[in-house]
Formats: C-alpha cells, sequence, structure tokens
C-alpha cells in the first residue's frame, strides 16, 4: 500500500490553496499596515526611503509566524468544509476512510509547517528583530545618512546651527542659506548666502559647506564692532558628531534564540527576574509551536456544518479561539516573567485547557453518531440569522407599501391640468 494515496494528494491540492493564500494575504495585510507607520516615521526622521523596505524585510519573519497557524487552521478547515458540501466526505468515510485516515496529510502540513515555525522563532526572529531595532535607532542618529530637515534650525554639533531654505536636486543645489557659529574662544560668525553645497574631504568626520554670494559677520571679544565682509565662495568645515553605537543583541528576551535562553536559564550568575523573564518567553515559543499540532483536530471539529446546513460559524469560531489564545499566552508569558506564577505553570495550563476541549470537540464530531460539537451555538447563530433577515424583508416590504400609497394619494399632473 503506498503511503500516499490518490485521496491524500486530492485533499492535499484542497489543503493548499487556501492555506498558502491566507499566508500570503495576512503577511501583506500585516505588511501594508506597518508600512503607513514606517514611512511617516522615515519622513519625520528625514531618513531614505529604503530603509522602509529594509524595515519591512526585517519584520517579515514576525509575521509569518503570526500568520502560518492561521494559515494552517484556515487551510485545513476550508478543505474539509468543501467536502462536507459537496458529500465528497461521506464517500470517503462510506469506504472505509474514517476521519482519522483522512488527517494524515493535514498532520503532514501541520508538522512541516510547525517545523517552519520553530526555526523563525527560535532562530531567524530573534536577529530579524534586532536588526530592525538597529535600523531605528541608525535612522534616528542620522548613521543613514538622514537629511537636514529643510526651513528649520538644525545644530551640527554643539555650537553649529544651520538654516536652509530650499533643496533641489537631492541636496546638490541648496539656497537660502543661515549658518551661525561659535567656538571655544568666544568668536562667532553669522553667514547669509544665496547659494551653496556640501561637499566630501578625505576625513570621514568633515565635511565642507560651500557658500557662494553671500555676507559674513565675523565677531569677538576684542573686537570693538562686528565685522562684515561679501563673498562670492566661502568654505566651512564642519565636524560631524559622533554617532552613538548601537546595544549588543539580548537586551530583551525576544531577541535571544533558543539555545541562548537555555544558556540564561542555567546560568548561576543569571538572576532570578532574568531567569524567569527567559523561561516565560522559552516557554511561550514552544507552546505556540505545540498548538499547531492540535490545529488539524480543531479544523475538523469546526469545518463540518450540520445537515442541511451551509452554516460558517465553525470558521470565525476557530479564528476567535485561536487569537483568544495567542492573547492568553502573551499575558502568561508577562504573568510568568514577573515572577507572580512559576512560567512553566503559566504557559501550559492554558495549553492544557485549550487542548483537552479541543480534543473534546474533535471527539463528538468522530466518534458520537450525529455529533455536531457547536451544534446548540450554531443553532442560535441561525435563529438570529433567520430574525434579522425577516426583521430587513418586513422594512422592506413597508417601505414599498409606503411608497406605493403615497404615489396613489397624489394627484397627476393631467387631472390637475
Amino acid at each position: 500500500m503506498k503511503f500516499i494515496s490518490a485521496s491524500d494528494r486530492y485533499i492535499a491540492k484542497l489543503i493548499a490553496l487556501p492555506l498558502f493564500s491566507t499566508l500570503a494575504i495576512a503577511a501583506m495585510l500585516l505588511l501594508l499596515d506597518k508600512m503607513l507607520t514606517l514611512f511617516d516615521f522615515v519622513a519625520q526622521e528625514g531618513g531614505p526611503v529604503s530603509v522602509v523596505w529594509r524595515m519591512l524585510a526585517n519584520l517579515l519573519p514576525e509575521y509569518l509566524s503570526l500568520g502560518i497557524p492561521i494559515g494552517l487552521l484556515l487551510g485545513i478547515l476550508l478543505a474539509f468544509r468543501n467536502l462536507a458540501l459537496s458529500s465528497e466526505l461521506d464517500i470517503f468515510r462510506a469506504v472505509g476512510q474514517g476521519y482519522g485516515r483522512l488527517l494524515r496529510m493535514p498532520f503532514m502540513f501541520a508538522i512541516i509547517l510547525a517545523a517552519i515555525n520553530l526555526a523563525i522563532v527560535g532562530f531567524v526572529q530573534p536577529h530579524s528583530r534586532y536588526l530592525y531595532e538597529e535600523l531605528r535607532f541608525e535612522l534616528r542618529s542620522g548613521a543613514l545618512g538622514a537629511s537636514i530637515k529643510v526651513g528649520e534650525f538644525v545644530s551640527l554639533g554643539k555650537d553649529l546651527t544651520l538654516r536652509i531654505d530650499e533643496s533641489k536636486n537631492k541636496g546638490s543645489n541648496l539656497t537660502g542659506l543661515f549658518v551661525h557659529g561659535k567656538n571655544k574662544n568666544g568668536q562667532s560668525i553669522s553667514v547669509n548666502a544665496e547659494r551653496g553645497v556640501f561637499l566630501r574631504t578625505d576625513d570621514p568626520d568633515t565635511i565642507i559647506l560651500r557658500l557662494r554670494e553671500g555676507r559674513l559677520i565675523h565677531n569677538a571679544p576684542n573686537y570693538k564692532t562686528p565685522r562684515v565682509l561679501s563673498f562670492s565662495n566661502h568654505d566651512i568645515p564642519i565636524s560631524l558628531p559622533q554617532i552613538e553605537s548601537f546595544r549588543n543583541r539580548g537586551d530583551k528576551e525576544r531577541e535571544y534564540t533558543i539555545p541562548e535562553l537555555i544558556n540564561i536559564m542555567g546560568a548561576q550568575s543569571s538572576s532570578v527576574e532574568t531567569k524567569n523573564q527567559a523561561r516565560a518567553n522559552f516557554h511561550f515559543r514552544l507552546a505556540e509551536v505545540a498548538m499547531m499540532l492540535l490545529l488539524p483536530f480543531l479544523a475538523i471539529a469546526l469545518a463540518i456544518p450540520p445537515k442541511r446546513s451551509t452554516s460558517a460559524l465553525g470558521v470565525f469560531i476557530s479564528i476567535i479561539m485561536v487569537v483568544t489564545y495567542h492573547k492568553i499566552n502573551q499575558y502568561a508569558e508577562t504573568v510568568g516573567g514577573k515572577g507572580d506564577i512559576d512560567p512553566f505553570v503559566a504557559m501550559w495550563t492554558p495549553f492544557a485547557l485549550f487542548a483537552a476541549l479541543i480534543l473534546w470537540m474533535y471527539y463528538v464530531m468522530a466518534h458520537v453518531p450525529g455529533g455536531q460539537p457547536i451544534g446548540a451555538l450554531d443553532a442560535i447563530f441561525a435563529k438570529i440569522v433567520n430574525a434579522l433577515k425577516a426583521f430587513f424583508n418586513t422594512n422592506s416590504r413597508k417601505q414599498v407599501i409606503q411608497k406605493s400609497v403615497t404615489q396613489m394619494a397624489q394627484p397627476s399632473k393631467e387631472t390637475l391640468s
């Protein structure tokens, strides 16, 4: 007997399309939502637009770790819902393939995607999150070549202030410049120039501001009156401020890989608070991945509507359950990290409760004749939908009748004439 039969390949095709479609759509929506924020942030800091794409690329692993479980759940759920509505599921069961046999391909998808997700949250995401924070720091500090904002007074170092009225050709043509500088001896200069340009030098820490067609006012403590002179070209050397280096990776627990978290938990030099935070984050990642192995059972339990029904209530309930479990895990990680509850108990108690609920729902669906784990909810949902339909249909009929009566009550133009 072949391990993968024709029916397995057929089910795999049904799962693959909604799975990857959901994963792609979820990742795109999350990236688009973050993209608007990043564009606004980069524009305010005056940085290059290309940094937005680098920041989004570093956020992609985090969004994939959230989208993969949702994609897996909806892929399996929509595939078996399609089989149930087309009565193909009854044919599979009639030829001796029960739910346990039909779960072969869903579990293959679940194991492969769980391994991928473990690699992402355990090794890729910590590095990508650190790189994202590093880009934010460099953008704020000016290490990415942030531009000088036009129309604002900008401090270059401690003793130099610059203002530019207009910038053209990506900063190669500056107009309406004002410069004010002061040194340690108390000497100061104030320059007003029509045009200017920044030039590089051999020293990477120094640039030249070349001014054209302007006037310079030079003042010092021993001058009776400031000296004023006009110039056609004047160069001002500008020492670039020292940029602080970014911190090392590991300021937050989520920036550690799984082996690094294990080392922190076992290190004698680590404080109790650090160990609790490391344990909470470690168990949080494992619990999130372990939950993926229960998603095939949950998808089967909620995919199949009652007979003679096309209700999609199971789709909404499944998403609500997964999102609720994720939020509970986040809260449990916070509580466990503070030491209020043991991190192992805080993380795995919700997992055990959700696992018991999912396995019970699957048992009712697969092994209880006529069993429907959400049958009561589905009946209530159907009554609500029917009541809303009847309400809107009644209102529509009333509006039609009132309009007809109004038209009949109004005399026509011919009668009035």
